[in-house]
C-alpha cells in the first residue's frame, strides 16, 4: 500500500526512481510522482495512473543526483494530480513523500490555514512539508524531529530540502522503510524489491527510528537524538526472482511456481525418523509446546481464511481447540489473552498493520505469538517471539496465491508438530509426512488440468453473483475461493457453509446464480452431495470441486477433479484449483489481474 523510493549518490536519480517505483507497483496505487533536486532547484513531476504514465510525463532534461519518489494509494482525497506525491512547501523548498495516515491531519491543516498557508491538496501528507518549512529548528534532521513530535498516526516519510541537497532524512512509525547501502550511493525503499537491482545490503528501520543519508553513508537515530548504530545486513532476494518470465501475468507465474516453491519450503523440515516437523524458528521446546491448551490464528483477508484451514488441521491432528479471528477486529474487542494459548500471526508481507497491532496487543497482555510470514526481516517477523518463514519467494501480484498455499502447509507442519508432542501416533505422523512430501507433485497435477479449469471458468463469466459453499474443512476453502474471485474478477461472490443453505440462502438459488461447491472425499461427502441435489432441484447451476472417487452420477453438475491426498491436506489442492478458476474467469473478462482496482498488496494502514 503506497510505495517510497529515494536515491542519493553520483548517478542520475530520475531513472533509478522510476525503476524503483515500477518494482513497487504491486503494492497498489492510483498515482505516482518524483522530485529531483536539480542545479536549478527542485523539480516535481506527478501523474495520475500508472508509473508508465509518470515516465511518459518526465522531461528528458531532468538531471540531479538526489531525489525521492512515491506511488500513492488514496486515503485522503481522490486520485488527482494535486493529491499525488511528492508534496511541497509553499516556497517549493521542502519536498515530502509519505506512507501511512496522520490522524491529527485535520487539526494541523486548520492551524496552517489560520496561519495563512495555502493548502493545495486534500492529503494529510501536505501538512508535513509545510510544517518542516516553517520549523525554526537548525538542521533538516532537527526540523523533521520537531514536526514528528506534533504528528499522531502512522508514517514512513522521506524529506529533502533544496537548500541541503546532500542529504535525505527519513523516519518510520508503523509503516515499513528500509535503507539500501551502495558504494558512494544510498537508497530508500518501502521494501527490498525497490532496491535489489542496485544493492543487496540493507538496513531495516524500526518504529520510532530515523535516518539521515548522504552519498557516503547513513546515520540512524531516535527522535530524542540517541544514535542507534544500525548495521547493514544481506538481503536474500535475487533480481531475477522479480522478472515475469514467459508468463502473461505475475499471478499466472506465481500459481505455476508452487510445485517448486513448496518443495523448497519442505526441504529439511520433515523429520521422518520421529514422524514430525523441524520448526526450530518457533523457539519453543517440546515441553512448552505440550503446555499450550489452545491455538488462535490471527490474520486479514486470505490470511484469515487460511488461518481457519490451519485451525481445522490443528484440531484434527493435535486435538487442541483452535480457531481463527480477523486481526482487524481483534484488539478493538478487548480480547482475553490466555497464557496457555499459542497465538499465530499470519501475514504475506509481514507488514499488515491490523495484524501487527494485534500482535502487540497480545504481547502487551503477556501472550506468546509466533509468526507465519513470507518476508524475512519484516516488521511482524521481528516483532513475534518466533515463527515459521514461508520461503515462497517474492509474490508480486496483489492477490495472494503461492504464499497462501505456503501458509496452509506451514499450518500443516505446525499441526503435525503439536500433534506429535501429544497423542498423534507415529503412524499418523508418518502418514502426514508422506502426504506433505506428495504435495508438490499433486499441485503439479492440478496445474496440468489448466485447460479443463479454463473451460469450467467460461460457465461463470457474466454471472452477476455466485455462491461458494463448503463444509467443515471445505468452508474456509470456499471463503478463500470467493475472495479470490471477488479480488480479480470484480464479480460478487459469497461463501456459505453448505449446511446453512437451507437456513436462508436457498431463497437466492436460480438459473442465474451459479454455485461453486467444495466437495472433498471425506466423512461428509454424502451430506455435501445431498446439498448439491437441493441446489439442482431449484434450478441452480453447480460447479463441483471434488475428487475422482466422489460419485456424482445422476446430478446435473460440472465437476473439476483434484488429486485425493490425505484428508487433512486436501484443502491445499482444492485451494490451488480455485486459484486457477478465478484466474481464468478474470482473464476471460479482460481484468487487470495483477493490479485489481482499489486494492493493495501490503496493507500498512488500518
Amino acid at each position: 500500500m503506497c510505495g517510497i523510493v529515494g536515491y542519493i549518490g553520483q548517478s542520475q536519480a530520475a531513472p533509478i526512481l522510476i525503476e524503483g517505483l515500477t518494482q513497487l507497483e504491486y503494492r497498489g496505487y492510483d498515482s505516482a510522482g518524483v522530485a529531483v533536486i536539480t542545479s536549478k532547484g527542485p523539480r516535481v513531476v506527478r501523474a495520475v495512473g500508472r508509473v508508465r504514465d509518470l515516465e511518459a510525463a518526465m522531461p528528458k532534461t531532468l538531471r540531479g543526483t538526489t531525489g525521492i519518489g512515491h506511488t500513492r494509494w488514496a486515503t485522503h482525497g481522490p486520485a488527482t494530480l494535486e493529491n499525488a506525491h511528492p508534496h511541497a512547501s509553499e516556497d517549493g523548498r521542502i519536498l515530502v513523500v509519505h506512507n501511512g495516515i496522520i490522524d491529527n491531519a485535520a487539526d494541523l491543516r486548520a492551524q496552517l490555514s489560520s496561519a495563512g498557508v495555502r493548502l493545495t491538496s486534500d492529503t494529510d501528507t501536505e501538512v508535513i512539508a509545510h510544517l518542516v518549512s516553517r520549523s525554526t529548528a537548525g538542521s533538516l534532521e532537527d526540523r523533521v524531529i520537531d514536526v514528528l513530535t506534533r504528528l499522531t498516526g502512522t508514517y514512513a516519510i522521506a524529506v529533502v530540502d533544496a537548500d541541503a541537497p546532500d542529504r535525505i532524512v527519513v523516519a518510520r512509525q508503523g509503516s515499513p522503510l528500509i535503507l539500501g547501502v551502495g558504494e558512494h550511493e544510498m537508497f530508500v525503499g518501502s521494501d527490498a524489491s525497490a532496491l535489489v537491482r542496485h544493492t543487496s545490503s540493507i538496513v531495516h528501520l524500526d518504529d520510532g527510528e530515523m535516518a539521515a543519508i548522504t552519498a557516503d553513508g547513513f546515520r540512524t537515530f531516535t527522535m530524542d537524538r540517541r544514535e542507534t548504530g544500525k548495521v547493514p545486513e544481506r538481503v536474500a532476494l535475487d533480481a531475477a526472482d522479480l522478472e515475469i518470465g514467459g508468463h502473461d501475468t505475475y499471478l499466472h507465474k506465481e500459481i505455476f511456481e508452487q510445485p517448486e516453491s513448496l518443495a523448497r519450503m519442505l526441504s529439511g523440515r520433515l523429520d521422518e525418523r520421529f514422524a514430525t516437523a523441524r520448526l526450530d524458528g518457533l523457539g519453543i521446546d517440546p515441553r512448552e509446546l505440550r503446555g499450550f491448551k489452545r491455538v488462535k490464528a490471527i490474520g486479514c483477508g486470505s490470511a484469515y481464511y487460511v488461518g481457519q484451514m490451519g485451525a481445522s488441521m490443528i484440531e484434527d491432528l493435535a486435538r487442541i481447540p483452535a480457531d481463527a479471528e480477523a486481526a482487524s477486529e481483534f484488539r478493538y474487542r478487548n480480547p482475553i489473552i490466555e497464557p496457555d494459548t499459542l497465538y499465530v500471526a499470519v501475514s504475506q508481507s509481514g507488514e499488515t498493520a491490523d495484524t501487527l497491532f494485534a500482535v502487540r496487543e497480545i504481547q502487551r497482555k503477556g501472550g506468546r505469538v509466533v509468526g507465519l510470514v513470507n518476508v524475512v526481516g519484516s516488521t511482524i517477523a521481528r516483532q513475534c517471539d518466533g515463527g515459521i518463514y514461508l520461503h515462497a519467494g517474492p509474490e508480486i501480484s496483489v492477490a495472494s496465491t503461492k504464499v497462501l498455499t505456503h501458509m496452509a502447509v506451514g499450518f500443516a507442519m505446525l499441526a503435525l508438530t503439536l500433534g506429535r508432542v501429544r497423542d498423534l501416533s507415529y503412524a499418523d505422523g508418518a502418514r502426514i509426512i508422506a502426504g506433505l512430501k506428495s504435495l508438490p507433485e499433486q499441485v503439479q497435477q492440478v496445474l496440468d488440468t489448466d485447460d479443463e479449469i479454463a473451460g469450467a471458468a467460461a460457465s461463470l463469466v457474466g454471472a452477476e453473483s455466485l455462491f461458494f459453499v463448503g463444509r467443515v474443512r471445505g468452508y474456509p476453502v470456499a471463503r478463500e475461493g470467493a475472495q479470490k474471485l471477488k479480488e480479480i474478477t470484480y464479480q460478487h461472490a459469497e461463501a456459505y457453509q453448505t449446511s446453512e443453505l437451507k437456513h436462508g440462502p436457498l431463497a437466492l438459488i436460480s438459473t442465474s446464480m451459479p454455485t461453486v461447491a467444495v466437495v472433498p472425499n471425506d466423512e461428509l461427502v454424502d451430506r455435501n452431495i445431498g446439498a448439491l441435489q437441493e441446489i439442482s432441484a431449484r434450478g441452480g447451476r453447480v460447479l463441483a470441486l471434488t475428487h475422482e472417487g466422489v460419485n456424482l452420477d445422476g446430478l446435473d453438475v460440472q465437476r473439476i477433479n483434484v488429486p485425493d491426498g490425505e484428508v487433512e491436506l486436501q484443502v491445499v489442492l482444492l485451494t490451488v484449483a480455485l486459484q486457477l478458476l478465478a484466474y481464468h474467469v478474470a482473464t476471460q473478462l479482460g481484468r487487470d489481474i495483477d493490479r485489481p482496482r482499489n486494492l493493495a498488496k501490503s496493507v500498512t494502514v488500518e
